[in-house]
């Protein structure tokens, strides 16, 4: 689990109660919600906090680089702390579950394939898009 409200700190930016709560929702997300969960989640432990309190939050976050967004296909901007670990995603279309995972080999052709159009890769983001397989 990530701590937002530390990463905060370190980025100097200002924490009030409402903000170390979204920060706390954040980090406690297994999944990539959306503001409008993030507020539904975040009113739990303290109904005082608004929508836009969540939306200014989550784009401050966002603009420190604590945050990433995501836009799967679903028309909602998702959000996931900001880690140094890579992760790609592949997201259900009939669910709307993002599955985070690794591979090296894709990750290494990644390269292979930059380097062949004569590019050094310094970032990348990859997102799968599929539908269970009928047994």
């Amino acid at each position: 689990m990530i701590d937002l409200e530390s990463l905060c700190a370190e980025r100097g930016l200002r924490m009030t109660d409402q903000r170390r709560v979204i920060a706390k929702v954040m980090s406690d997300a297994e999944d990539h919600p959306d503001v409008e969960e993030l507020y539904r989640r975040a009113v739990q432990a303290d109904p005082r906090i608004s929508i836009a309190t969540v939306y200014r939050t989550v784009r401050l976050f966002e603009e420190a680089g604590i945050v990433e967004r995501h836009d799967f296909r679903d028309g909602r901007s998702r959000y996931e702390p900001a880690t140094d670990e890579h992760h790609d995603h592949l997201i259900d279309l009939e669910s709307g579950e993002v599955i985070e995972f690794q591979n090296e080999r894709i990750e290494q052709l990644q390269e292979e394939i930059a380097a062949e159009l004569g590019y050094e890769l310094v970032d990348h983001r990859m997102e799968l898009y599929g539908r269970k397989r009928k047994a």
